[in-house]
């Protein structure tokens, strides 16, 4: 993730119309898959000063992606107004200053705990009624590719966007799947059975930020699978941590 601080200077008659002008444009950013969050505050001491605080998921996937995307225009038709206002507009990357939080994937044992779950998992699931017609035609890599799929997902090595394609790949490999909401459930059931089989990290805060992954990911899988979806094939990596992540508005 990296942080954009952009500084306003906004003279005290336009405050009121800046502050609905980013009104506004967030529904814009909402809706953009790089942008992570919004926040926009006022200076106590100087009211004419204000900073908004973007949170994307690279800084290349901000210049290259937003900037060029579908989500760009309307949002800058918005704010355009107020760039003279502008006093500064950087990236910024995080220092530690503390013990550095370990990701999931480091939490979890890297790549080899991956590579026995997902191993273990796809072991299974030919003999699961629900599941084997959906996997009959498995790739004999497919539980490599997976684990390294997750790998990257949970802050581990970038190999499947290296190697793979990233998330476009992912989004082609499930169109025309047409996936049941039963088949999802019992993905996610067997997934989780076979993590406390291989002895994944069974803390309630890596299983809560996993399970609400394996929901978020099987519940995208099954709307790109759809015989009319339209995935944006553009989207970022996801990049999942300990957090939660904001709801859905299209």
């Amino acid at each position: 993730m990296r942080i954009e601080y952009i500084r306003y200077r906004v003279p005290a008659e336009r405050s009121t119309e800046f502050e609905d002008a980013y009104r506004r444009a967030a529904v814009h950013l909402a809706a953009a898959p790089e942008c992570r969050d919004l926040e926009l505050t006022r200076c106590e001491e100087d009211t004419e000063s204000y900073v908004v605080r973007l949170t994307w998921t690279s800084t290349r996937d901000h210049v290259e992606g937003f900037r060029t995307g579908p989500h760009f225009p309307p949002f800058f038709a918005e704010i355009g107004a107020f760039v003279d206002d502008i006093e500064e507009m950087r990236h910024y990357a995080p220092v530690e200053i503390a013990d550095p939080v370990p990701t999931l994937f480091e939490w979890a044992g890297g790549a080899e705990a991956f590579d026995k779950l997902f191993q273990t998992f796809y072991e299974r699931v030919p003999q699961d009624e629900l599941l084997a017609p959906l996997f009959a035609d498995m790739d004999a890599d497919h539980a490599k590719h997976v684990a390294t799929w997750l790998s990257e997902v949970f802050g581990g090595p970038r190999t499947y966007s290296e190697q793979r394609g990233g998330h476009p790949h992912m989004i082609a490999m499930h169109l025309g799947k047409g996936i049941t909401e039963q088949q999802r459930r019992r993905w996610v059931a067997l997934l989780q059975g076979t993590a406390d089989e291989v002895g994944l990290p069974d803390d309630p805060e890596f299983r809560s930020a996993f399970a609400g992954y394996l929901e978020w990911g099987t519940r995208l899988a099954v709307i790109f699978s759809a015989p009319d979806a339209t995935p944006n094939a553009a989207e970022p990596m996801p990049a999942w941590g300990w957090g939660n992540v904001r709801p859905w508005r299209g």
